[in-house]
């Protein structure tokens, strides 16, 4: 069985976990991951609402896979942003999950996953980070309201926290999304 383990003890955003996957490949299927990322055709401007985003994700130019994980994820977030704003997932309004840069990454994510094709995905408990983190909705706590919502359906957390936000709501989802277990 082929096993993916994640090290999320010191950071787990977007940005490491796609960089810890990319790391996993070759010097070609990094260059192919990188084609494939630009191929896909994800739009620079802001997606307001999980319609939007799906709209979008429909239109790329992955496999049905990729876009049936990267639809998981976006429902992820949109019923963790509607719990943290106590309204509906139809009216959930996205502001840094929803930008160009956010979904890029998640496609990113979703084709490396596609490459490296592990049977199953672990990881470690989660580094949340402390302190406050400036965003669209002001000064909010770490882990944000969505992230928190997110960790609360079964991922561990770290119990040393580091200063920062270490995880972010897409983050959060994409670990709700591919990881089975958690251990050290």
């Amino acid at each position: 069985m082929t096993e993916l383990h994640l090290d999320l003890t010191c950071d787990a955003t977007r940005r490491s976990i796609l960089a810890d996957l990319r790391g996993r490949l070759d010097a070609d299927a990094q260059t192919a991951l990188d084609a494939a990322v630009e191929a896909a055709g994800v739009p620079e401007r802001h997606h307001h609402d999980l319609g939007e985003v799906l709209d979008t994700i429909d239109a790329l130019a992955v496999s049905d896979r990729v876009k049936d994980d990267m639809r998981a994820i976006y429902h992820i977030l949109a019923e963790a942003e509607a719990a943290a704003h106590g309204c509906a997932v139809e009216e959930t309004h996205f502001h840094e999950v929803g930008n160009g840069e956010a979904v890029r990454n998640v496609a990113a994510v979703c084709l490396a996953v596609e490459m490296l094709a592990p049977e199953r995905i672990t990881a470690t408990p989660v580094q949340t980070g402390s302190g406050t983190v400036v965003c669209a909705h002001g000064e909010l706590p770490i882990p944000a309201p969505a992230t928190a919502a997110i960790l609360a359906k079964g991922i561990p957390t770290c119990e040393t926290l580091q200063e920062g936000e270490r995880c972010t709501p897409t983050s959060a989802a994409l670990i709700k999304h591919f990881v089975e277990e958690f251990h050290v």
